[in-house]
């Protein structure tokens, strides 16, 4: 069942709106869902690390692909006082040139967690550079899926795909 409480926080943050959009994947939509916008809201943040804290095992450790999922795993880290670390799209060409920052050692189980899925290409770049890294992951999951294609492509690489939200979900009832 979808989470009325972060459907309305959503839409009271003005995340959810309506119109014609390019997305990051060269395609349009007649909907955005602005992660910015409920990413800097602190009630939108505090339900979202809320939801992810009661998806995250006890076992895993947490990771966030930058920039956009920062803040969602830092505060999920709050709230579940586990350690994170975040995946860049691609390593640092200055200091220590890392593509993954923060603590993780060979075998750690980590979730991934993501702001939008639309394609799923950002969250399986993510988990490859992890597993490169030593990391058993197996899970993403994510603010919104907007169901178009995301769940399919992170299965072709064993990668499940858990949303708080579906588009379905975020657009039924909605004033658009």
């Amino acid at each position: 069942m979808a989470n009325a409480a972060l459907i309305e926080a959503l839409r009271a943050a003005d995340a959810v709106q309506f119109g014609e959009f390019e997305l990051s994947h060269g395609g349009t939509s007649s909907y955005y869902v602005d992660k910015y916008l409920f990413e800097t809201d602190p009630r939108c943040l505090k339900l979202i690390a809320e939801a992810f804290a009661e998806r995250v095992a006890d076992d895993d450790k947490l990771a966030g692909v930058a920039l956009g999922a920062v803040p969602l795993v830092a505060a999920t880290a709050v709230e579940t006082n586990k350690p994170y670390v975040i995946a860049r799209k691609k390593a640092k060409e200055y200091g220590t040139a890392k593509r993954i920052e923060g603590a993780l050692d060979e075998g750690e189980e980590v979730v991934v967690l993501e702001d939008i899925a639309t394609t799923g290409q950002s969250a399986v770049d993510a988990v490859e550079a992890l597993r490169e890294a030593g990391a058993v992951v197996d899970r993403v999951v994510v603010v919104v899926d907007r169901q178009e294609g995301a769940a399919e492509l992170l299965a072709d690489h064993d990668i499940a795909l858990e949303s708080l939200l579906t588009a379905e979900d975020l657009l039924a009832d909605a004033d658009g």
